[in-house]
């Protein structure tokens, strides 16, 4: 979504503002947020996620091209945490249990986590791919099953 379509989707649901003002709003929201991250606040959404920006100091790197050794600088960089709603919202329960096995670590500022399925889920780990001929070679997520404390069905 552009942010031409965010203007005509206000413009067209909420009414009352010529898609000038329309433009005008989304330019300020935008611009206020850009403001926010810049003093190094976070901009937390109920019901959708939080913007944070965190500071990366200098470290050891490789060229991926050469393999030459480089050094990163330090560096400011974006982060988003969606939250619980918006992930249940993009993927719905489907009753197979499947999805019941991947679910990300919650937030500890999240007013709408579960923490009582956090003993039931499971842990994704990262292992290197030996199939690869390249030295760097994407890593294979390994994910380990969940335990359950229900009796099987029969």
């Amino acid at each position: 979504m552009t942010k031409a379509e965010i203007v005509q989707a206000l413009y067209t649901r909420v009414g009352g503002f010529s898609k000038k003002e329309s433009a005008d709003i989304v330019d300020m929201v935008f611009e206020m947020m850009k403001e926010t991250l810049g003093r190094g606040e976070k901009i937390k959404i109920s019901g959708f996620g939080n913007f944070v920006l965190r500071d990366k100091r200098q470290r050891p790197g490789r060229n991926p091209q050469t393999g030459d050794p480089i050094k990163i600088s330090e560096r400011r960089v974006l982060t988003f945490k969606a939250s619980q709603i918006l992930k249940q919202a993009l993927n719905p329960r489907t009753g197979n249990g499947a999805d019941d096995l991947i679910e990300d670590e919650p937030d500890e500022d999240d007013d709408d986590n579960d923490s009582s399925d956090a003993a039931a889920a499971a842990t994704t780990v990262s292992v290197a791919s030996t199939t690869g001929s390249s030295p760097m070679a994407a890593p294979t997520p390994v994910t380990a099953a969940a335990v359950s404390n229900e009796a099987p069905k029969e």
